[in-house]
């Protein structure tokens, strides 16, 4: 536990470093304001082998600058009931035209509904995670990228993994154009999940059809389970989405 935290710990600092070292020069920078909001009939979470289960609503969004971003991850059941909260701070360390990395950290909230069985009534539990991220990225060609993503997460909470090891090999097919002025994006990945003593192996995929110039588009994610003992792992898992989505640049800028 002392050295995840020690992880965590770093990856705050040198994320809260760098939002202080942009204030200075902030007002000469253009900021964006960014973020989708979607419906789906199977909510994913971030690791996609877990599922709400249902149709579930998701809204993200981005506001920051070049280097630093706040992006809050919002999911919930579509009758209106919590899922998910994730506030991620993200900083860009490298990027060039070939190599790039991203820093990140969250903390997170999971809500899980329990129905008595004598009563029937229901109770809200609340669990706790800190994660921290590291993600970098080879571009192969404009469009076409691969890359290691990794993310601890330490859950506080009774009756819950306390180390989280997520670890994927993935690439990303980007601006696959189409007859009409469609584009496609193709995102394949292998990853490994660890919590606490069990852990297993998974291939997911994400498909991502949109248009040009246009706000709305669809996606639709696919899992299946290669080997695992992770309790609420399932086998294969799926869901489509309705997606729009929007962005302001040059939003503040003095």
């Amino acid at each position: 536990m002392q050295k995840n935290t020690v992880i965590l710990v770093v990856v705050l600092l040198i994320l809260s470093h760098s939002s202080f070292s942009q204030k200075s020069d902030s007002i000469k920078k253009v900021t964006h304001f960014s973020g989708s909001v979607s419906v789906t009939n199977n909510g994913l979470s971030l690791v996609p082998t877990f599922s709400l289960g249902e149709p579930a609503a998701l809204v993200n969004l981005s506001i920051g600058g070049k280097k630093f971003s706040f992006e809050p991850d919002m999911r919930f059941a579509l009758e209106g009931k919590p899922w998910s909260f994730r506030f991620w701070a993200r900083y860009k360390l490298l990027k060039t035209e070939k190599f790039a990395i991203t820093l990140g950290s969250h903390p997170a909230l999971n809500f899980k509904t329990f129905t008595s069985t004598v009563d029937g009534t229901e109770t809200t539990v609340v669990r706790r995670f800190l994660a921290g991220e590291l993600s970098p990225n080879y571009f192969i060609t404009k469009n076409l990228s691969i890359g290691v993503y990794y993310i601890y997460a330490y859950g506080f909470d009774q009756g819950t993994p306390k180390n989280n090891h997520f670890v994927t090999l993935n690439s990303n097919f980007s601006n696959i154009k189409l007859p009409f002025n469609f584009l496609m994006r193709f995102t394949p990945q292998f990853y490994y999940l660890k919590q606490d003593q069990r852990d297993g192996y998974y291939f997911s995929s994400e498909f991502h059809l949109g248009r040009k110039n246009f706000p709305l588009s669809v996606s639709s994610i696919i899992n299946k389970s290669i080997e695992s003992n992770i309790i609420g792992s399932e086998d294969f898992v799926w869901n489509i989405s309705l997606i729009y989505s929007f962005n302001k640049k040059e939003y503040v800028e003095k």
